[in-house]
């Protein structure tokens, strides 16, 4: 009886965040407009946040995804002990609360869309802010998805495989089925995309709920023997400061989306006063579920339980739920699932920013003259992040993407600092303590040494191709007088394009959108 109350009222909160949904227009847009002459077809790309109080509930909704399923195994793994891996947790959430502030006055003192890119790029000129641009596109996003699609093949699956893991190659095949379904839908109609997405948010929702609900009922019923600090504290392994590093990582990808805010800055409604009363509210709020989650977890399964699950849900579910095991992995699946499309669909917004700022090709920015779809965007994501489903392993990828991100964080919040010497009287209406973005640059320096030492394979492939940007920009972008004859075989392929995927370059700007929602679908 008490589940099935739970999933009532999860049910009437969904509703209720549907509904707002569709009456503020969260989310971004694509739309067009026929010109009053008549000349051409005018494209504009819309990134709307129409409720100052809604993206209270968008940006957590947007930080917590597939990571607390996926992640628990390789920061339990790596903390080497119960205790160790709930406070790596809870000090990731400090930390991101700590950078996400530190984002939020240069938010508001660059106030552009893009995020860290137009940071970087405006603090340390056009080559830093290529190679951020370069390794987002080439292994930040791609990457991400992978990771996703790999969690929903590995959660759709594991019912079938009870007693081993999942084939890799049915995990690889099943995840690259997954992320074309997608970008076809979102090549398709944006507004099945967000359809989509509502959805299946559902299911994140759902599994997180029943996850702590049944974690306290188990700590009620007296079932926290590893929580216990002679218990919780005791090494599983020899504790390794490496290892640590990495278990952050782990972490850290969990936390991904808390600069979320930061890429639709310029279609903020009073940024000033919300941006850090969202990160005031939404960091917490994620920390709390995350730690919670987890001692949920260790309440139902022993540590060895945990690590040796490639799917942790799934064995809690077959642990406190019985017969009704089923929601679990069906739970985890449809939220995994709406993960992969939600990262397909705001990916395009940094495409656009890039191509605005001529670091990528115009092509990419372009949307479809009916559909108003990135569709260009969308393939190049979709091919790429097909090349990362080479490999299977969650963790590695994890630790890979982990590893890059963190360092353009450290960049970017560097940047804070050398913007403060540089331009100490440009108006800055949110202005934070300087010893916020010291700590952060403090154990950003410890992150980063200790992951490179600990797997400095994975962390140099990162850095390799990072640099192989550096090439690219001084022949593509820094190198302006180039011959004709290259403009013009430019300019042919991007006409090519043009023709064969039926899309056209937009126009920043904000128009009625009442006629745009209507042309969307």
């Amino acid at each position: 009886m008490i589940l099935y109350r739970c999933l009532f009222v999860l049910v009437q909160l969904f509703h209720i965040f549907f509904i707002f949904h569709e009456d503020k227009g969260i989310g971004f847009l694509f739309c067009a407009k026929i010109n009053n002459g008549g000349k051409g077809l005018r494209k504009v790309l819309h990134a709307s946040v129409n409720s100052s109080c809604l993206f209270f509930v968008i940006f957590p909704g947007n930080i917590i995804g597939s990571g607390i399923f996926v992640s628990p195994k390789g920061v339990l793994e790596n903390s080497s002990s119960v205790g160790l891996a709930l406070i790596v947790w809870t000090l990731t959430g400090v930390i991101t609360a700590i950078s996400a502030l530190c984002y939020a006055e240069l938010g508001v003192t660059i106030p552009k869309s893009g995020g860290d890119y137009s940071y970087v790029k405006d603090i340390f000129g056009g080559l830093a802010g290529f190679l951020r641009l370069w390794i987002a596109v080439l292994v930040i996003y791609p990457t991400n998805q992978a990771v996703i699609a790999l969690t929903f093949a590995n959660y759709a699956l594991q019912p079938l495989f009870p007693s081993c893991f999942p084939p890799e190659r049915a995990l690889g095949l099943l995840a690259a089925v997954c992320l074309l379904l997608l970008t076809w839908i979102n090549c398709f109609s944006v507004r099945w995309a967000t359809r989509v997405q509502d959805v299946f948010t559902t299911g994140k929702l759902l599994a997180l709920f029943l996850i702590i609900i049944m974690g306290i009922v188990q700590i009620c019923q007296g079932n926290f023997y590893w929580l216990e600090p002679e218990h919780a504290f005791h090494p599983l392994q020899p504790y390794d400061v490496g290892r640590i590093a990495l278990a952050f990582l782990q972490g850290s990808f969990a936390y991904a989306g808390w600069n979320f805010l930061n890429y639709v800055t310029e279609e903020l409604i009073d940024p000033y006063r919300n941006l850090p009363r969202a990160i005031f509210i939404s960091v917490p709020l994620v920390t709390f579920v995350y730690v919670f989650a987890n001692i949920a977890y260790i309440t139902a399964m022993s540590p060895q339980e945990l690590i040796a699950s490639n799917a942790v849900a799934v064995t809690f579910g077959e642990k406190l739920l019985g017969v009704m095991s089923w929601i679990m992995p069906i739970s985890v699946a449809l939220s995994t699932f709406g993960g992969v499309n939600g990262s397909l669909f705001t990916s395009s917004r940094l495409f656009f920013a890039g191509a605005r700022e001529g670091h990528l090709p115009r092509l990419l920015a372009m949307i479809h003259v009916n559909r108003c779809t990135p569709i260009p965007a969308l393939l190049f994501t979709c091919i790429s992040t097909l090349l990362m489903l080479c490999t299977s392993d969650i963790y590695t990828l994890i630790n890979y993407v982990g590893f890059i991100n963190y360092l353009f964080y450290g960049v970017t919040v560097a940047g804070q600092i050398v913007l403060r010497i540089k331009e100490p009287d440009i108006h800055r209406p949110i202005k934070v303590s300087l010893a916020w973005p010291v700590i952060f640059l403090i154990f950003w320096a410890f992150l980063l040494i200790f992951s490179l030492y600990s797997e400095p394979v994975v962390c140099c492939i990162g850095l390799a191709i990072m640099l192989s940007g550096v090439p690219v920009y001084l022949f593509g972008i820094y190198w302006e007088n180039k011959p004709e004859n290259f403009n013009s075989f430019v300019a042919k392929l991007t006409h090519l394009g043009q023709k064969l995927f039926m899309v056209v370059y937009p126009t920043e700007g904000s128009e009625d959108g009442n006629e745009d929602k209507d042309e969307a679908g």
